[in-house]
């Protein structure tokens, strides 16, 4: 009896081993992917997309007024052409120094960001004299744009467990001779004060949590402050009351329908017709030759559904649990050549907190080594983007890829001698990501 209970359970591991993980939903109908109903779903979106006024807190200084306006191609919560500005300059040191932006005509200074607003609530009526619009000084040597990033299907991205991008940058350096190493951030989870995640959000890994990363966009692209950031990066022209952001009804701020609405989106889907083409599978095989495939990861599974995650304080629902995924990107730091030297500043991305709780696995010198890298952008949806790289400044998927250079130069290499032909059938594998 034993016996055939033990061969029983061996068995049953065999086939569980065996058997696949659910695939993670994907496509561009606006769908929920289980984690809510679409009334839920719906709702969520609508907050996702409306258009925020100076009477709900937009402001003083802003770049934009509904998460829509950033992402939106082809649906609420891809990726766009839309860009930020950043800059800073070099101390005496050669450390990177966080820019001074002046207003007010020189009699405030905006300190501890380096993201330069575009638009301002002011002058208005209310105060005609008011000029608080920033403009980058002559001091600030250091400019780049970075464009928008898609958020669909990151809530499974959210799910990995940082054991797994840990994992793989150790095994990335090992394999590559240590000409191609990830760097793992770990970063603050704002909803979680003292705990630190791996980071996977934003170019610079700045965010692991989609609450985390919602809080921040809210308040440095919106001006809208909440509970996780409830201080205004100036107080000129401001007259609603902190935080901007407050529960409704249902007991949840728009920064809660937020990640809650990016979480249950699904992943970018494929062009399935191009990708069933012979080129194009042929493209796929070159993709991992050449070595494409060493930082554009195709596949990771998520964590167990009940799995905690973000220093404890998100429960992973089993929409999101056990699920595997194809993103082609690994989500680590890399210095392909294009790093611009701005470092992650703390002020803007984790408000005053961050100087008031002592962060476990915090490490300021490893945010100071991430000048010149950037997060690998993964490659699902591609094929939707017509501004490529951190900074938007290839317009070709071939411009993009012949611009990596650093860790990626010996993969260019490889890529460029395939013949016109391979390259034309790798180039067409990408367009149906």
């Amino acid at each position: 009896m034993k016996l055939l209970m033990s061969l029983s359970l061996l068995m049953l591991s065999i086939f569980l081993f065996a058997s696949p993980l659910p695939e993670a939903p994907s496509g561009f109908a606006n769908k929920t992917n289980g984690m809510t109903d679409d009334a839920t779903h719906a709702a969520d979106q609508a907050k996702f997309e409306e258009t925020e006024a100076i009477s709900d807190g937009l402001g003083p200084l802003y770049n934009a007024q509904s998460c829509r306006e950033c992402h939106q191609n082809p649906v609420s919560g891809g990726s766009s052409q839309i860009s930020e500005l950043r800059v800073g300059h070099r101390g005496p040191d050669g450390k990177f120094v966080n820019p001074d932006i002046p207003i007010a005509r020189g009699t405030e200074i905006i300190k501890g960001r380096t993201l330069v607003n575009d638009r301002a609530i002011c002058p208005n009526n209310a105060f005609p004299a008011s000029e608080i619009q920033e403009r980058v000084p002559d001091s600030e040597k250091i400019r780049t744009f970075r464009v928008s990033l898609n958020l669909l299907g990151d809530g499974f991205v959210e799910a990995v467990p940082d054991q797994t991008f840990v994992d793989l940058a150790r095994e990335q350096c090992q394999k590559n001779h240590k000409e191609i190493c990830g760097q793992v951030l770990y970063v603050p989870v704002l909803e979680a004060p003292g705990q630190t995640a791996v980071g996977r959000f934003g170019w610079k890994d700045q965010h692991a949590s989609l609450l985390s990363f919602s809080a921040d966009a809210y308040l440095n692209e919106m001006g809208i402050t909440s509970r996780l950031q409830p201080d205004e990066v100036t107080n000129l022209c401001n007259t609603v009351s902190e935080p901007n952001d407050k529960p409704g009804p249902d007991g949840l701020s728009d920064i809660d329908h937020f990640a809650r609405f990016i979480r249950a989106t699904e992943a970018p889907a494929r062009d399935a017709q191009l990708a069933q083409t012979t080129n194009a599978r042929h493209g796929a095989e070159l993709f991992d030759k050449v070595g494409c495939d060493i930082c554009h990861v195709q596949t990771f599974t998520t964590a167990p559904a009940g799995t905690r995650v973000n220093g404890g304080a998100y429960t992973l629902a089993p929409a999101l649990g056990g699920k595997q995924f194809h993103p082609y990107g690994d989500f680590l730091l890399h210095n392909v050549g294009t790093g611009d030297g701005i470092v992650v500043a703390m002020l803007e991305h984790y408000g005053k907190r961050m100087y008031q709780t002592t962060w476990k696995n915090f490490s300021i010198s490893e945010f100071n080594s991430t000048g010149n890298k950037v997060r690998t952008p993964p490659l699902w949806g591609v094929r939707l983007h017509s501004h490529l790289m951190h900074d938007g400044a290839s317009v070709t998927l071939l411009d993009a890829i012949l611009r990596h250079h650093g860790e990626a130069e010996h993969v260019t290499k490889k890529f460029e001698r395939l013949k016109p032909s391979e390259k034309d059938a790798l180039l067409e594998f990408l367009r149906s990501l």
